[in-house]
């Protein structure tokens, strides 16, 4: 039940702020309330749900704080995975990353496409770094990404391309990988900021 209801989460058949009243929720899965609250209270516990007491849940809302947390840290983790990956990457693992990405100079892509190769991009370089911890790190975050992938891209269709991380690491250049993922970050962060809280762009000098 606890994969179902984050794979709702997930893909935005709930949305932020959504209220999730557990009898609801129970009929949804054509369950009884007990495993829905026994996987609403894991769902909350990883902060996709906020529990309002004696009524149910609601998928926690997107703040600016949110977004910009997420995406330091996970900046800290991706120009890690870039650096390394630069190092030992091979030819067939660059055809593959280009394979994966190529959808984004596709005419006519939906963005569903994009927003699923994006995901694959990211956990591959992820993978080939070869560090499981932080690896496993990553996938949490990416699923935080991919949220956010959807819900955006239903709003604007501006995408952050992924060509200066492919030249970097095909030229197995560590520090220019990391330079390149880190502005690929940097640029998607302010992009969701623009989607979702227009003109109240907090000064990230700050952060």
């Amino acid at each position: 039940m606890y994969g179902l209801l984050k794979s709702w989460i997930l893909n935005c058949r709930f949305r932020p702020g959504d209220f999730l009243p557990e009898v609801e929720v129970a009929a949804q899965c054509k369950t009884s309330r007990t495993p829905i609250r026994e996987a609403c209270n894991r769902l909350a516990e990883e902060k996709w749900l906020s529990k309002i007491q004696n009524k149910g849940y609601v998928v926690s809302p997107i703040s600016v704080q949110d977004i910009i947390e997420g995406y330091q840290y996970r900046k800290l983790l991706e120009c890690f995975t870039a650096e390394w990956t630069a190092h030992t990457i091979s030819p067939e693992d660059i055809k593959s990353l280009k394979s994966i990405v190529a959808v984004e100079n596709k005419p006519g892509a939906k963005m569903c496409e994009i927003v699923e190769a994006n995901y694959a991009f990211h956990s591959g370089i992820g993978r080939l770094a070869q560090n499981q911890r932080v690896y496993n790190q990553l996938i949490l975050m990416l699923e935080y990404v991919q949220r956010l992938d959807i819900l955006s891209t239903r709003r604007d269709t501006e995408w952050v391309s992924h060509g200066d991380i492919l030249v970097a690491l095909e030229a197995h250049d560590a520090k220019a990988a990391h330079k390149a993922m880190a502005e690929h970050i940097d640029s998607s962060r302010d992009r969701m900021l623009r989607v979702f809280f227009r003109g109240e762009m907090p000064n990230l000098q700050h952060f």
